[in-house]
């Protein structure tokens, strides 16, 4: 059962969501994006100084999806866009062939999202993603995504997000990204 702070009785199996002091509990959001995107000890170590430096950038704000007991289930952060992050720089010439490199300002970017396989399907996921982006200022949210049909991709579509690039390749990854995007408010269906 998925409940919000201060919603009727809880039992072991509810997630709660809620802000997230994402430098401080890195190593277990880390340790649910391992499980969820089946990332080795090495790969972790680089994500860590990557987090612990997104974490410092204006407007980045974090949401956890934790149990009764503590346990952190899932997370999502974001920031504002910028066009001079590392992010936007590789994704910018794919958006701008396709027309839409206009997406990267006023934007909202979604940088992780990830729910333990075992609370997957249980709407984690959409309620860590709609709740974090109906906090951001921007009128529009982006974001990248393995360039296959997943549930992830699924979910991202269902809340309004549409394919602006395909087979965007980032550096050292080793499969092609899609970059998404979707005018704010996401749908809540």
């Amino acid at each position: 059962m998925l409940r919000f702070p201060g919603q009727g009785h809880r039992d072991s199996d509810d997630v709660v969501i809620g802000p997230l002091d994402l430098a401080a509990r890195v190593d277990e959001a880390l340790a649910v994006q391992a499980l969820a995107f089946g990332l080795g000890a090495d790969e972790i170590a680089v994500r860590r100084q990557i987090v612990l430096r997104h974490v410092t950038y204006p407007g980045a704000h974090a949401l956890g999806a934790t149990t009764v007991d503590g346990r952190l289930v899932g997370f999502v952060y974001g920031m504002p866009n910028d066009r001079a992050h590392w992010w936007s720089t590789v994704v910018e010439p794919y958006l701008r062939s396709q027309g839409h490199d206009g997406w990267l300002d006023d934007s909202f970017v979604i940088t992780e999202l990830h729910v333990h396989p075992r609370f997957q399907n249980r709407g984690v996921g959409r309620a860590l993603i709609t709740a974090i982006t109906d906090t951001a200022a921007e009128p529009r949210s982006i974001l990248s995504a393995i360039d296959f049909d997943s549930p992830a991709r699924g979910l991202y579509r269902s809340l309004g997000y549409e394919d602006l690039a395909r087979q965007v390749l980032f550096p050292s990854a080793p499969k092609p990204y899609a970059v998404m995007g979707a005018p704010l408010p996401l749908r809540h269906r």
